[in-house]
């Protein structure tokens, strides 16, 4: 298996550049000789450098929340976790006093003239939840406010303890949540997903980061964001410049990779889901330069940014996600995701990532699409995607970088639970609700999106007119397939729709899913 490979060399790997390949069982020499050759630069660095410091100003308590391990049958047993907040929200301040590191969108050039000096001057501090950032939970249920003072959206991760990452692999297994996105207008993302970070955010790996999963280090995505403040236990300063557009975020010199199963990205208007594939296993990859993806480069980085997405609406199928459509966005939702193997175990290839609903006590399998080449498709597989796109005229990123088996490989490695809030300085979560991109017909096929107009989400304005949308995430299970749920209803419903014939020609995407500054 590729597993043993990529855990044994994950850190080594996200050291080397120019890796281009998922590990195979015959990349162990190649990755020894590289061990070498990062032990000697991970010494020389580690000589000169004391680590990025904790603070001691305010306690880090992580709220409890309660999730659910089920088993064949349909038994569940509650486990009792918790959240911890993501390190780039986290108040950064002087190690031997209380003067910001970083204030705005800057970092403070006394204390982070140079990386080294940032990593050794500055301590992440505890945080205050919810009364700084708008979360709290109760028993299986977190709750995630958009703005609270002057903090805008949150990240948090599901904790195993105190100091690890609760790490998942979903092969052969069903992962089920309920959501309330009511209160999510155009222009918002409550999203949940899993990303390939590491158990205990990089602690171990990089001795410069003595913070970890329990104040929320280690984070990256298929985006390969550079607005990560400290990659690998070194702060991100080279080439930092402040965004023109938002007054709390920044870009530096490197990007944070990793693949990404996005299971829920959605409003009250619009969801997908989207598989994120990498050529590198193991995160956070530091990457530089063109291996980052950006630009007009978008698909010659290492992550495939795009992903094989479905949104409903995007399909064709304009009447399944919404309010008062056939999945209510007024009320309560349970989202299912299997994600089904070549062989029905946990050992085969992923092959399908299945959805399935449940609201009001019964079960709705996911729409089907209703453009004649996609019309027999309502889950996603290879063929799914390759025929998506060459419908859509987006390039197969998703394809050229492994694919569903990729995916499925990543969660062999593990991977971490993330749950958020956000709005999108980039492309204003058009690509989630609205028509994108802005120089394509709404009637090509693959640019509708749902039904927010290409005006909406600018973020001034949802973080003026709704400081108060919140989502909650709720009743968290996964486990074998059919584990999860149950319905009062009968049968499942949703059944193929009649295909409709539309206009064909529509050319690239040029964000496709995950839309944000990388």
């Amino acid at each position: 298996m590729r597993k043993m490979t990529a855990t044994i060399t994950r850190r080594l790997l996200a050291q080397t550049k120019g890796i281009t390949h998922h590990p195979q069982k015959n990349d162990v020499a190649l990755y020894t000789v590289r061990f070498l050759h990062v032990a000697l630069l991970s010494f020389t660095f580690l000589a000169v450098v004391l680590g990025q410091q904790v603070g001691t100003l305010t306690a880090e308590v992580h709220p409890s929340l309660t999730v659910s391990k089920c088993s064949a049958g349909g038994s569940c047993t509650a486990e009792n976790k918790s959240v911890v907040l993501d390190s780039n929200w986290r108040w950064l301040h002087d190690a031997k006093g209380s003067t910001n590191c970083y204030t705005g969108n800057t970092f403070d050039k006394s204390l982070c003239g140079t990386p080294e000096a940032c990593t050794t001057n500055c301590a992440l501090e505890g945080a205050e939840y919810a009364k700084t950032y708008g979360i709290t939970t109760s028993g299986d249920a977190l709750t995630l406010k958009f703005v609270t003072g002057a903090n805008v959206g949150s990240r948090v991760y599901l904790l195993d303890d105190d100091n690890n990452y609760k790490i998942f692999n979903l092969k052969n297994q069903e992962f089920t949540f309920d959501v309330d996105v009511s209160k999510l207008p155009c222009g918002l993302n409550g999203a949940l997903y899993f990303v390939e970070m590491e158990k205990d955010g990089g602690k171990a790996s990089y001795t410069t980061n003595k913070a970890g999963a329990k104040y929320g280090t280690g984070y990256c995505d298929s985006q390969c964001p550079h607005d990560i403040k400290f990659i690998n236990g070194k702060a991100n300063t080279l080439g930092w410049t402040g965004s023109p557009n938002d007054s709390n975020s920044g870009t530096g010199q490197y990007g944070a990779c990793c693949a990404e199963m996005d299971i829920w990205e959605a409003n009250s208007i619009s969801s997908a889901y989207t598989p994120h594939t990498c050529s590198v296993y193991g995160g956070p990859y530091a990457c530089e330069g063109t291996e980052c993806g950006d630009g007009d480069n978008r698909y010659g980085g290492v992550c495939d940014k795009d992903g094989c997405d479905f949104n409903s609406y995007r399909q064709g199928d304009t009447s399944f996600y919404g309010p008062g459509k056939t999945i209510d966005t007024t009320k309560k939702i349970t989202v299912v995701t299997q994600f089904i193997t070549t062989d029905g175990t946990a050992n085969g290839d992923l092959k399908e990532i299945r959805r399935i609903y449940v609201q009001n006590g019964k079960v709705v399998e996911n729409s089907y699409s209703t453009y004649p080449t996609l019309a027999k498709y309502n889950s996603i597989t290879e063929e799914y995607c390759s025929a998506q796109k060459t419908l859509f005229g987006d390039t197969n990123s998703f394809a050229d970088r492994g694919g569903l088996a990729a995916m499925g490989d990543s969660y062999e490695n593990g991977m971490v639970l993330v749950m958020s809030i956000w709005d999108d300085h980039a492309v204003n979560m058009l690509w989630l609700n609205s028509a994108y991109p802005l120089d394509k017909p709404e009637t090509d096929p693959g640019v509708a999106r749902g039904t927010c107009s290409r005006d909406s989400g600018k973020p001034e304005d949802v973080e003026k007119n709704s400081p108060d949308a919140t989502v909650i995430y709720s009743n968290i299970k996964y486990g074998p397939i059919g584990s999860t749920y149950s319905s009062t209803g009968g049968s499942p419903t949703n059944a193929p729709p009649t295909s409709t014939t539309t206009a064909s020609g529509a050319t690239q995407t040029k964000y496709g899913q995950c839309g944000g500054m990388s």
